[in-house]
């Protein structure tokens, strides 16, 4: 290896991974760097696939990023799609790699960043490889998406899961008007939410015409080629379509076969410098564990956001830096239709489950001030500890102004304040945009009063 550059390989390209190659070459112009990666696109917006599907993103091209010729061009990185790493050899430093040709060759390593992301579900049920049975993952998915509903004219979606992506592909099949059930196995969508809020998801849901199925697992697809219907214990539903969107797991196969440590969450396990148990190998983005600040352990909670500051460490300590990521809070946005719902910290349960003792306030609460046209009320809760007082979480529903009030208290879990010191906060305020007291602030003193203070 001293004949040659020292080289970093990154096995999986997108956001962690191509964040790590960037921050990499600016630490060290001379490093050589290979990303592998397994699709035909290295680097996208996955979280726009839903609107890719719904036409509010006109062609698959305007989600790519940076293209491989880009990143040869202007950052003297290699980027190779269609190639498939197949094995880690720790102790030679190699990893054994597919082209798309098929022929497998090695090729050695320094230093290796591991993002191979994660993999959408796919439950093992007969029927899942008919034709017409979808998952949404990469942007290779949405395009295969698109050209059996250009080319099939489904009339029935079937959405196995209500969690994320089956909310917002329910909404992104309903706009280009297709009949929608989903069926999910759990009593209410969005279970990462108190029910509550998943409620307020679910009723904007019926409103728009969605048929909800919950506590129905699914037992079987059933067809000739195509996919014709769904069979849960309660019913079979006509579908010309399927859709599994069931959730994320790490996709820690390789990592797991190379010897490298897997946490409880089954995610790689990482240090704050996001090295994993095995020396000059880093893991990042969707195949990785995240320290969680509210309960101080570790989780798995694969967003794209996280995925690029993990990128983004990983790839500087690689490149002989020394840079940390110190973890989450769990904060995350979608939309359902007119619909706007945000979380961040812990939930009731999660609150619980982490030793704390949980007390929350809900109020409603206008998002403009009551004479200014427009805007609607805001469901916000609030999450804190009855013992320490301390902040613990909120969650949030409405048709506008959700998002970014979300990270206001996201923010304050970052800082460890308290609903008091919430409620002090000195928020912007003028008619168009918000009432004189905020949601934010209307929520932090009703806290407050769960915790015993004064109003």
């Amino acid at each position: 290896m001293a004949d040659r550059r020292r080289r970093l390989v990154v096995v999986g390209g997108v956001a962690a991974g191509m964040s790590a190659a960037s921050r990499a070459r600016r630490r060290d112009p001379d490093l050589e760097i290979v990303a592998y990666e397994a699709s035909s696109h290295v680097s996208y917006g996955s979280c726009g696939l839903p609107y890719l599907i719904s036409g509010q993103v006109r062609r698959p091209e305007d989600l790519v990023v940076v293209t491989p010729e880009r990143f040869k061009s202007e950052r003297n990185i290699l980027a190779l799609t269609r190639h498939e790493v197949l094995a880690i050899d720790p102790w030679g430093r190699t990893v054994t790699v597919r082209d798309p040709s098929g022929s497998t060759f090695k090729t050695e390593y320094d230093v290796l960043v591991l993002s191979t992301g994660g993999r959408a579900s796919r439950p093992p049920v007969p029927g899942a490889d008919l034709t017409g049975v979808f998952t949404l993952r990469t942007l290779d998915d949405g395009i295969a998406l698109l050209e059996y509903l250009r080319g099939h004219a489904p009339r029935r979606a079937v959405i196995v899961g209500a969690g994320y992506i089956g909310v917002e592909m329910a909404e992104a099949f309903r706009t280009i008007g297709l009949e929608v059930a989903v069926v999910e196995m759990l009593p209410r969508p969005l279970s990462n939410f108190d029910p509550d809020l998943s409620e307020l998801a679910r009723a904007e849901m019926e409103r728009n015409g969605v048929a909800l199925y919950f506590g129905e697992p699914l037992q079987a697809l059933e067809g000739d080629v195509r996919v014709r219907r769904v069979v849960t214990p309660s019913r079979t539903l006509d579908a010309d379509l399927v859709l599994f969107a069931g959730g994320v797991r790490p996709a820690a196969t390789l990592a797991r076969d190379a010897g490298i440590a897997l946490g409880p969450t089954g995610a790689v396990q990482v240090t704050a410098r996001m090295e994993t148990n095995v020396p000059g190998i880093y893991a990042a983005g969707d195949v990785a564990e995240v320290h969680h600040l509210l309960s101080d352990r570790p989780a798995y909670i694969p967003l794209g956001s996280t995925a690029n500051k993990q990128g983004r460490v990983a790839g500087e300590n690689a490149a002989g830096g020394d840079a940390t990521f110190p973890g989450v809070v769990g904060t995350a946005v979608l939309k359902a239709f007119g619909l706007e719902l945000a979380r961040t910290g812990l939930s009731t349960d999660e609150a619980r489950q982490a030793g704390f003792d949980p007390v929350s306030a809900v109020v409603r609460h206008g998002s403009r001030a009551h004479y200014y046209p427009g805007g609607g009320r805001i469901t916000v809760k609030v999450i804190a500890d009855r013992q320490s007082g301390r902040l613990l979480g909120a969650q949030m529903a409405g048709p506008e102004g959700v998002a970014k009030r979300i990270d206001i208290f996201a923010t304050a879990l970052h800082a460890r304040m308290t609903p008091e010191e919430v409620a002090e906060l000195d928020l912007s305020y003028a008619p168009p945009f918000a009432p004189v007291w905020d949601p934010v602030l209307v929520a932090a003193r009703a806290a407050v009063k769960e915790l015993g203070g004064s109003d």
